[in-house]
């Protein structure tokens, strides 16, 4: 979205494959966080930003108000809704109970030896954009963790309800990592910890720990 030059529309783009490409576009620009919260959108701007009419950003800022992500502001623009410190208890609170129950499964379910050896290569890659302070690098790693310790328990309904609050969870992770100082290190030696938990088979460990991990972002937002 922080383009300067107008895009040319694919050949044959329809409007309807062009209000997909604005909502993607606007959707991924507000969960990096390169939309703040409160930020005046334009479809105008993004129209031209894009290379395409307003209609199809018009339909893309219906789709992203309706998932909580923009306020209509008027028939040509939206308002970045701001993420409430409420809403943002509400989604640790959720996250940590869904985790903490799918590592409790995958260490009953002995199926710790089929995912360490993901969580390994993934703390490995957080340790990589640490020492080369990339924080997308690192903050794609940390999501690709959590979501492999869910994907272990092989629970269609835990992995059903985190991916409801996998939007408002990347939006968190961006604005919490961008705002607090040595925050990737700080998540890296939580997510050390975590890992061991569930190498050594401890449920208990990995709970506490994750109890730890989450309650150090509240109130943070």
């Amino acid at each position: 979205m922080a383009e300067s030059k107008t895009a040319s529309p694919p050949p044959s783009e329809t409007e309807g494959s062009a209000a997909d490409r604005a909502y993607a576009a606007t959707k991924d620009a507000i969960i990096r966080g390169e939309l703040e919260s409160g930020a005046l959108l334009s479809e105008a701007v993004i129209a031209g930003e894009l290379g395409i009419s307003r209609t199809p950003v018009h339909e893309a800022f219906l789709r992203l108000a309706a998932e909580g992500l923009l306020i209509l502001a008027s028939r040509r623009g939206a308002v970045v809704r701001p993420l409430s410190p409420s809403e943002a208890d509400d989604v640790l609170e959720m996250r940590e109970a869904i985790e903490a129950s799918c590592a409790a499964r995958v260490i009953a379910g002995d199926r710790v030896a089929e995912v360490l050896p993901e969580l390994k290569a993934l703390l490995a890659e957080q340790q990589a954009a640490v020492d080369a302070d990339d924080l997308d690098r690192f903050i794609d790693a940390d999501d690709r963790l959590h979501a492999a310790v869910i994907a272990a328990a092989r629970n269609p309904v835990a992995s059903q309800f985190a991916g409801l609050l996998r939007d408002r969870q990347h939006r968190m992770r961006n604005l919490l990592i961008r705002v607090k100082s040595g925050q990737m290190a700080a998540a890296l030696k939580d997510h050390t910890k975590l890992v061991r938990a569930i190498e050594k088979r401890d449920a208990a460990a990995y709970a506490a720990t994750l109890r730890t991990h989450v309650d150090r972002n509240r109130g943070v937002l």
